[in-house]
């Protein structure tokens, strides 16, 4: 047994990342991608457990939501104590570990490769379970997101995988969290690449699929078949609703918009301590929840009881705003919370609040107070996070009703341009990195280079010698054909040269001495023999070529050797890459 460890250890896991330094490693990533979603689905269904259970044995009557029939004591007092908790916890953090949710993992996509920490995982699990189990105007999927993508970068950095497959392990933990959240795995795969990755690749659809399934499969087990909300059959009784869907879709964007720019505004009070701030936000909580309870929590009770036109109108119209403007505070404030649960709360009540009135105006043609409801989810969450399609897909599977696809593609279609070119609002992700002082690069071109590994593309003719040879031990040197020679210094490799340049000299000297008959030289320095030299600097083996051209532009190095630690204090060197190199490349790939 212990020799066939060694054997995986020495041969196999070394030729697996190998093979995942390309971008064509289809294969190796449909593994990673079905590992990641069974991981991720143990994950979600443990975080799922940590809120259920104490909610189902504290709260009165059945069920995990029922914040309404607490007293008003009660009420009042858990969202604040939930905050101050969190306020604390927060507080004794670092800066860097206290960031978690959809926007830290995108933080760490565009400028750390998709490598998240232990400790930021298990801090989301904490103020993701707290900020629920309190009473917040909270959602578990943006935590649940952080979490998939966390728990899947971490498998990849314990096998020490190339930093391009760490990207796509994220992308899948993102996918099946959603997958697994909804029950809707093609929603979780058009969310992980619309709204994190920023990127369609064929490469990457599968490995992300995979993992979205596998995900599924694990909570349909405990959970069964059945997506998040029981829908009943819905459809649209006439074409001429579409005015009036359109009319929706125009409030709905606005309302998306008006949310946006209250986190935006709030946002701005980031520099102040974060005990303030949560604690801040658990006071505006206080009101809300005492008057408004069904702002308590997910919400998903009052989703459910919407979709079947069981509450009125200005119950609907009360709640929405109210969820619009607690949530809104809350997440601007750095509550710790997501915000897809209340994005769909949100919709739903204000798009059955306009189904109602639409009742009134239309009796005959109306369709039922649910049918709205479930366009303004999708039209609510495409247009807060500008994700048309993982919206529709959502809608889609979440009614499994073909004949909302229609109505859904223009409801979500127009909140989002409603949104996004009327009021010039960014997706809420963007807006709160860029309110952080961060951007998302997603160019085509920076795109293309993050998908390939330099353990793709370095030359590995390369040896490694001393500075100063004999004449002899150079002539050794080149018997094995290298076409680089990397010099040795005191503290690492100090300059590269073509092989051959050693090899001409040696050949000019040998004609000197045969012509001139001048004794031949005792030792070769190969720091002053004529030859192309270039100034060398490090890069890891899991880089992605991206990460090298920022290496290149940082150190001003004309060439970069590639090394990976194999031991402590020990670096091993894999190859060479030049500039022209990737270069090369990029300019191959695209034609």
């Amino acid at each position: 047994m212990r020799n066939i460890r060694q054997q995986i250890t020495e041969n196999l896991i070394p030729v697996f990342r190998r093979k995942l330094s390309g971008v064509d490693a289809l294969p190796q990533l449909a593994v990673l991608g079905l590992l990641s979603g069974i991981v991720t689905g143990a994950v979600i269904l443990l975080f799922r457990l940590a809120i259920e259970w104490p909610l189902e044995h504290f709260l009165p009557g059945a069920g995990s939501e029922n914040f309404e029939q607490l007293d008003i004591l009660t009420r009042g007092l858990l969202p604040l104590a939930g905050a101050v908790g969190l306020g604390i916890l927060l507080h004794k953090l670092s800066i860097h570990d206290r960031k978690v949710g959809i926007v830290h993992i995108m933080e760490r996509l565009n400028y750390h490769q998709g490598y998240i920490s232990f400790k930021s995982a298990m801090v989301q699990f904490v103020a993701g379970v707290t900020t629920v189990v309190s009473g917040q105007s909270a959602g578990r999927e943006g935590p649940a997101v952080h979490l998939g993508a966390a728990f899947s970068s971490l498998f990849g950095q314990w096998l020490r995988l190339p930093n391009n497959s760490i990207r796509t392990l994220v992308a899948c933990g993102c996918a099946a969290a959603i997958s697994a959240s909804f029950n809707t795995p093609i929603a979780g795969v058009i969310f992980a690449m619309e709204v994190v990755m920023m990127e369609y690749t064929i490469a990457g659809f599968t490995p992300i699929i995979l993992a979205a399934v596998s995900a599924a499969i694990i909570t349909q087990i405990v959970y069964g078949s059945e997506p998040a909300f029981s829908v009943p059959a819905l459809t649209m009784n006439s074409l001429l609703e579409i005015p009036w869907i359109l009319a929706i879709a125009v409030i709905i964007g606005i309302a998306a918009a008006a949310f946006i720019h209250l986190v935006d505004n709030m946002g701005r009070h980031h520099h102040r301590p974060v005990l303030l701030r949560i604690t801040v936000a658990g006071l505006l909580m206080v009101p809300f929840a005492i008057l408004v309870p069904e702002t308590m929590g997910i919400g998903y009770d009052t989703v459910s009881e919407t979709i079947h036109g069981e509450l009125g109108f200005w119950l609907l119209l009360g709640v929405g705003v109210a969820k619009l403007v607690i949530t809104g505070l809350s997440i601007g404030l750095g509550m710790p919370s997501g915000v897809i649960g209340p994005t769909i709360f949100m919709g739903a009540t204000l798009g059955g609040a306009m189904g109602l009135i639409g009742a009134q105006i239309f009796p005959e043609l109306a369709s039922s107070v649910g049918f709205y409801a479930m366009l303004g989810m999708g039209a609510m969450m495409g247009a807060v996070l500008q994700a048309p399609l993982a919206a529709l897909m959502a809608l889609m599977e979440l009614t499994r009703n073909p004949n909302i696809i229609l109505p859904g593609m223009l409801i979500i279609t127009t909140a989002s341009l409603v949104t996004s070119e009327a009021f010039g609002k960014k997706s809420l992700f963007l807006t709160i990195l860029k309110n952080q002082g961060l951007s998302y690069q997603n160019s085509p071109v920076i795109q293309a280079l993050r998908r390939v590994s330099v353990g793709a593309i370095m030359d590995r003719s390369i040896l490694r010698t001393d500075r100063e040879l004999t004449p002899d031990e150079a002539r050794k040197a080149l018997k094995s054909e290298p076409k680089w020679l990397l010099v040795e210094g005191s503290n690492g490799p100090t300059a590269l040269l073509p092989a051959v340049d050693l090899a001409r000299y040696l050949e000019d000297t040998e004609k000197q001495v045969a012509e001139e008959g001048i004794a031949p030289p005792d030792t070769v320095d190969l720091m002053e023999i004529p030859a192309n030299r270039r100034d060398v600097a490090p890069v890891q083996y899991q880089a992605t070529l991206e990460e090298a051209l920022n290496e290149f532009d940082s150190t001003q190095a004309e060439a970069l050797y590639v090394q990976r630690h194999v031991a402590p204090m020990i670096q091993r060197v894999y190859g060479v890459v030049l500039q022209s190199d990737i270069e090369s490349y990029y300019q191959y790939r695209r034609s």
